[in-house]
């Protein structure tokens, strides 16, 4: 009895090791990592995701990838989306994470501060440019059909307002009249989609004369056949794209080794070859379309992100808010 009982505690032994051993190779040989990104990057992560699964750390991962309006996708990893790495449009979207315990506190306290892309706030316009688009003061011209995203849902609608308003400044136009522009701009736009993405299909499908947009969504509309063109205005607001390890991600190593993928030359000229502005600047200089426009400027010019968040996009006593309800 006391054989068979050894016999027994021998084989559930055994049994249990060899479970070990499998599941210690299932891990050795992979799993599945869950991206959750802002709308306009899939075409780029269409090249990256191939290309980090051939790299020694990414052998054997598969990838979940849901891509949506920026505020959307924030809002749902918060409400318990599952995600092992963010890409969003704007910071604020991953501050958002920050604050729910989900995101690194110091996840920008490295090089390139977090940011893992670059874009800039164009005019998208019909191929040809038949109404003489050129300046923001052409936006407002009678007879212009303007095309945004919203503001509550859109990180690239967030650029375009801030964008707007800030080549007002730069031309030397008051705080006011800064404001003004806004109102009379808003009285041009006549469709406000959620995302940046759907933005770009609704101008594709034909609606409107020129379309807000990032530098990367109208250099993909262009490889996609769209017959449109686009201008770089003069006046215009750097863009940068942050991306984050999800701290509560089973799988933390393997999302670090994704991260720190995308920063590689490898990574940064897939992103480049995608209509975005390498973060890294050797990658950078290689791409001769992306001038810098003489009046550039970044998110400090509002004393950063908090402020204009506070003094832009408040649901009540926000600027786009006075700006919407006129």
């Amino acid at each position: 009895m006391i054989v068979r009982r050894l016999r027994l505690v021998w084989a559930a032994v055994a049994a249990a090791a060899l479970g070990l051993a499998v599941a210690a190779g299932a891990s050795a040989a992979g799993g599945k990592l869950t991206l959750v990104a802002y709308s306009t990057p899939a075409e780029a992560y269409k090249a990256l995701i191939p290309a980090f699964q051939k790299t020694p750390a990414g052998k054997g991962w598969t990838f979940s990838q849901s891509y949506g309006a920026s505020g959307d996708q924030s809002r749902a990893v918060e409400q318990g989306l599952g995600a092992d790495v963010v890409e969003f449009s704007l910071e604020p979207d991953i501050t958002r994470l920050v604050r729910a315990g989900l995101v690194n506190p110091e996840w920008n306290q490295v090089k390139y501060h977090g940011f893992v892309t670059r874009s800039i706030v164009v005019f998208a316009v019909r191929k040809g440019n038949p109404k003489h688009i050129r300046t923001w003061d052409d936006l407002v011209k009678p007879g212009v059909e303007v095309i945004t995203p919203n503001a509550i849902t859109s990180g690239g609608a967030r650029w375009n307002i801030l964008a707007a308003y800030g080549a007002q400044r730069k031309l030397g136009k008051s705080d006011q009249q800064a404001q003004d522009y806004l109102r009379e701009l808003y009285k041009h736009v006549s469709v406000q989609d959620k995302s940046a993405r759907e933005s770009l299909q609704t101008f594709a499908s034909g609606k409107g004369d020129v379309l807000l947009a990032y530098e990367n969504e109208a250099i993909f509309a262009q490889k996609q056949g769209e017959k449109i063109d686009y201008v770089v205005p003069k006046q215009t607001i750097l863009i940068e794209n942050p991306a984050a390890v999800v701290q509560t991600s089973k799988n933390r190593k393997e999302a670090q080794a994704f991260l720190s993928f995308l920063y590689t030359p490898q990574a940064q000229t897939i992103f480049g070859q995608n209509g975005y502005r390498p973060v890294v600047p050797s990658v950078l200089a290689r791409f001769k379309r992306y001038a810098r426009p003489a009046g550039l400027f970044t998110i400090s010019q509002f004393g950063g992100w908090d402020l204009a968040n506070k003094v832009f996009f408040d649901p009540t006593s926000g600027i786009v808010a006075k700006v919407q309800r006129s």
